[in-house]
């Protein structure tokens, strides 16, 4: 016998002067009397809910938790012009509000809200949480921690020609005309924002393991002057909170290297290493693997037991 996938209603939120949707997940027996512990979950560079998040939620929500899984603003089913606009400081404002509406759940303990993130949204967790101490854990899986050295990663000429696009973008937005795009993902050789041999593969199995026809994805290029000079990993050493870091020893997106130097400065972290690429952690056997490893951190630190 099977086990029923749990079930999930759309909801959405107030973010600055945009709606973000959500899927709002319930575990069984959950209600303003017997109150749950909420994750609160969000994609990577581009990605929305649809891209295997909610083979994620599913898990948490058969262990007994509820689950928030929302777009940014500009993405997805989210509010938000132009489109496919990745802007560092709005995705952190929409963190915040996420966590401020997961809180107004009447299904969720407020004292037990956490934080999952994965890729650049693994960065974000890290930001969200040294900031916010009423968080209770936090999931950050093969993190954006560093763009010096995501920038150090990629070659010379592409990062050369992606900037010569990102100022392009920024005078077309000034003179009020349509975004400059660049691709976010591309073969080794392109022009694109990873491009390493592994990522449009990987993007691609993404999208299969979702079931989801979709081309790839074109931002607007100003976002490479915020990538450069995001540091995500800073924030680890101000996280109060018990925090699993789920690392790619293979990640030709995110260095494990400098992401471990930066991760191992968390007061209370944990790390666990997979022998895996950045985009292999979301299908197969690394996805079993890692979500085991969740789900069994969740347990031993905010165990789901009514309230």
């Amino acid at each position: 016998m099977t086990t029923p996938r749990p079930t999930r209603t759309d909801a959405h939120f107030q973010s600055e002067e945009d709606n973000c949707a959500a899927w709002l997940y319930l575990p069984d027996g959950a209600g303003p009397e017997h109150q749950v512990p909420i994750v609160v979950m969000a994609h990577g560079f581009t990605g929305v809910k649809e891209q295997r998040l909610d083979a994620f939620a599913d898990r948490f929500v058969t262990a007994g938790y509820a689950c928030l899984v929302f777009d940014y603003r500009h993405f997805g089913g989210s509010e938000g012009m132009p489109r496919e606009l990745v802007n560092i400081k709005r995705q952190l404002q929409d963190w915040r509000n996420a966590v401020t509406f997961a809180r107004s759940v009447p299904e969720a303990d407020v004292d037990r809200v956490i934080l999952w993130g994965t890729s650049f949204a693994g960065g974000h967790v890290l930001v969200t949480a040294a900031h916010d101490p009423g968080i209770a854990a936090v999931i950050s899986q093969c993190p954006f921690t560093d763009g010096q050295a995501a920038g150090m990663a990629m070659p010379r000429l592409t990062a050369f020609k992606l900037m010569g696009k990102a100022f392009q973008d920024v005078l077309a937005a000034r003179l009020g005309r349509v975004p400059v795009r660049i691709d976010a993902m591309g073969r080794p050789g392109g022009l694109a924002v990873m491009t390493s041999p592994d990522a449009l593969p990987g993007f691609e199995a993404l999208l299969a393991a979702s079931g989801l026809d979709q081309a790839n994805i074109a931002v607007p290029a100003r976002v490479m002057f915020e990538v450069a000079t995001y540091m995500p990993g800073k924030s680890a050493k101000k996280i109060a909170c018990p925090a699993l870091f789920a690392v790619c020893d293979r990640d030709s997106v995110a260095p494990a290297k400098t992401t471990i130097r930066h991760l191992s400065k968390a007061p209370r972290g944990t790390l666990k290493r997979y022998d895996v690429g950045h985009f292999d952690i979301y299908v197969g056997e690394g996805f079993e693997r890692v979500v085991s490893d969740q789900v069994a951190f969740l347990a031993a630190n905010v165990p789901p037991v009514f309230q």
